[in-house]
């Protein structure tokens, strides 16, 4: 029996499939692996497709069945559309030699021309490594990269840290100018705000080559091409090396779910077929994204993606992945509309075994290729056995993302008043992870902080945001906002999850929403930008807000928060919660109104409890009534320790365990016989 239901003992009815999915994954294994050998020694694609330079010039090979003729064209050959025509090979394959070390170079812009089903198109090349659009056509071709010219890596010794803190980042948009950031303002400008605000760890959305800025990146058109919106594959290696030398861990947002429906800049029709990559028909088509959706039971398309992952981590050392879209993949119906309330979901004709066996088999690659790389997956289903082992059943990944996380801080602001919060249902959902599972806790990420949504400092504060954020100024509108973003983002944090994930922007509550340049806005930037100076120039509320997640993350980095898997509650009631993790206890009091006096609240050592962290300190927008003294725990008379605790209206503390000490002898006082807190 698989460790999955050992975990997850509901499963065991269906053990037939869970061993069905793991016969695929074997089977699928073997196929592509007949002689044995590993996944590593299979996915490399890249280096044999696309052009390479090779001894007396330059080699470029191609996969496509379909078609009738190859041809290449270029600035090479003045764009002479057939001049250089390809020899098929074995399996669809194509190939043609250029005599001539001079006979391409770098820069040298190429495009594929294909004869099939009696026409003739162009594409780009489907391992291309550099793709730009002409300013003036409008049009997209690839540029030649030579690869005899290899990048100066200094990060041979780079090692990360243990523990998670996420900072979702987009290049883009990572600048306060009204213009697309680049790689090197990135690494030069953003980096170093990173580090400070103390993530160990960026996640870089849009890197893979997508047409429509818009888009988020999230309609990849060329999966081998660092994108050229944001600078030169060179630029984008910088920005990973400088990451590596502050001590940052670097993931790439992987989009292996779908892609761009577009043939002249994507894969889609390469060689005159849907059904090269993606399925044929309306199968092959996503009927929310408008994108296409890969075929994960084909030899050659599990070959494409692995090598793709294994390229990213190659050529640009990326140290892992987040997984876009990943229910997307699970199910045929792409998990559209589905409520997942029972397990018979995840075991019925909807789920696609294909892709679960293309995820096992991508967890398993990625860490032949580094052992030390990490992957995290983006899926709302809550597939059992997502972040367990393949050897225990699982599909491999190291996290899930906590997505239920938000929407229920969204349901709570949005839908209850503060008076009617149920802290109980609220700590329930924080604990609502998969038995041996690590979670990614987060408040929002990206697609909370989209145009047409709202972020969670605009939900509290709404429009005040704008006229009311100065120090000087006092609003309780804004004075409720900033308390609870603050109590909001320290209970997530603390308790969470294993990981933790922050948008960029969101810590210091950035107040508007992401917007890209599109027609309906006049092709602004106005939205497209993060506004780095509201906390920089000492005079605004959001100063405070970014102060405090600092000195949160860099708290709980120094008790190794994640340590302890879950949170021990140690009270529980009215607007009250307390829970203990590695040392910490964090108490909460989200009563908009009433204060708390001596809370007695059980603690599971004897010893002294100092104040760490407050979100009532004057630092970070508080009044200071909470003393940043010790609470030294007294015993219960039973064996146990307690400690009294002053908790005044919205508002977090954190203390810190000292030293253990031993019980005393005769010690007589009951818990139980403690007020619970007088209010005021």
């Amino acid at each position: 029996m698989y460790r999955i239901m050992e975990y997850n003992p509901q499963l065991r009815p269906y053990a037939g499939d869970i061993e069905l999915r793991m016969k695929l994954y074997r089977d699928t294994k073997k196929r592509l692996l007949p002689d044995g050998g590993s996944l590593n020694d299979f996915a490399n694609g890249h280096h044999y497709y696309g052009i390479h330079h090779t001894a007396g010039g330059w080699i470029y090979r191609e996969w496509a069945p379909n078609a009738d003729q190859l041809y290449l064209t270029g600035d090479f050959n003045h764009w002479d559309l057939t001049g250089h025509p390809m020899t098929q090979l074995e399996g669809g394959s194509w190939e043609l030699f250029l005599e001539g070390d001079d006979a391409l170079w770098e820069g040298c812009r190429i495009k594929t021309v294909v004869d099939a089903n009696g026409e003739r198109t162009t594409h780009i090349p489907l391992y291309a490594t550099r793709v730009v659009q002409d300013p003036k056509t409008v049009t997209f071709n690839a540029e030649v990269v030579d690869d005899r010219k290899q990048y100066p890596w200094t990060d041979e010794e780079f090692r990360a840290e243990d523990s998670l803190y996420i900072y979702e980042a987009h290049v883009g948009m990572a600048q306060e100018e009204g213009k697309i950031g680049t790689y090197r303002e990135f690494a030069d400008m953003t980096l170093p705000r990173i580090q400070k605000a103390g993530y160990n760890t960026i996640q870089l959305m849009a890197i893979m080559e997508h047409p429509y800025y818009g888009s988020f990146g999230y309609q990849v058109s060329n999966f081998f091409a660092a994108s050229s919106w944001f600078g030169t594959p060179d630029d984008l290696k910088y920005l990973v090396n400088t990451a590596h030398r502050m001590g940052i861990r670097v993931l790439l947002d992987v989009v292996h779910s779908h892609a761009v429906k577009n043939t002249a800049e994507g894969i889609n029709l390469f060689d005159g077929t849907e059904w090269q990559f993606f399925h044929a028909g309306d199968k092959g088509n996503h009927p929310a994204w408008d994108t296409k959706c890969f075929n994960y039971g084909k030899d050659e398309v599990i070959h494409f993606l692995l090598s793709n992952l294994k390229f990213w981590m190659e050529e640009y050392h990326f140290d892992g992945f987040r997984f876009d879209g990943v229910t997307s993949m699970l199910y045929h119906d792409h998990g559209l509309g589905t409520d997942f309330n029972t397990n018979d979901r995840y075991f019925s004709l909807n789920t696609n075994t294909e892709a679960i066996t293309y995820l096992q088999l991508a967890n398993e690659l990625i860490r032949q290729v580094n052992p030390r790389a990490l992957t995290i997956a983006e899926d709302m289903s809550g597939m059992p056995g997502m972040g367990l082992p393949i050897a225990d059943g699982g599909m491999g990944f190291d996290y899930r993302l906590g997505m239920g996380l938000p929407d229920m801080w969204i349901r709570t602001v949005k839908e209850t008043s503060d008076e009617d919060w149920d802290i109980g249902a609220m700590w329930g959902d924080m604990c609502l992870r998969r038995p041996g599972e690590k979670t990614v806790a987060y408040v929002e990420s990206h697609d909370q902080a989209l145009v047409g949504d709202k972020t969670m400092i605009f939900r509290l504060a709404d429009a005040a945001m704008y006229t009311d954020m100065d120090k000087a100024c006092h609003n309780p509108v804004i004075d409720r906002a900033i308390a609870l973003h603050k109590m909001i983002r320290l209970m997530t944090l603390g308790g969470g999850g294993e990981a933790y994930l922050n948008f960029m922007g969101n810590e210091f509550g950035h107040p508007e929403w992401i917007d890209f340049p599109r027609e309906g806005n006049g092709w602004s930037f106005h939205y497209c930008r993060r506004q780095w100076s509201l906390m920089d120039n000492g005079y605004l509320k959001y100063q405070w807000l970014g102060e405090f997640d600092r000195d949160a993350v860099e708290l709980t980095k120094q008790h190794d928060l994640f340590r302890q898997w879950m949170a021990d509650l140690m009270l529980q009631r009215d607007k009250l919660l307390v829970f203990y993790r590695s040392g910490l206890l964090f108490a909460f009091n989200f009563d908009p109104s009433h204060s708390y006096e001596n809370v007695g609240v059980r603690v599971p050592h004897l010893a002294d409890y100092t104040v760490a962290l407050s979100t009532d300190d004057g630092k970070y927008g508080g009044w200071d009534q909470i003393a940043h003294g010790s609470y030294p725990a007294k015993e219960d008379g039973r064996g146990g320790a307690y400690v009294e605790l002053y908790l005044p209206a919205r508002t977090a503390v954190v203390l810190a365990e000292g030293e253990i000490r031993q019980p005393e002898e005769n010690a007589s006082q009951d818990y139980d016989t403690l007020k619970e807190g007088k209010s005021s």
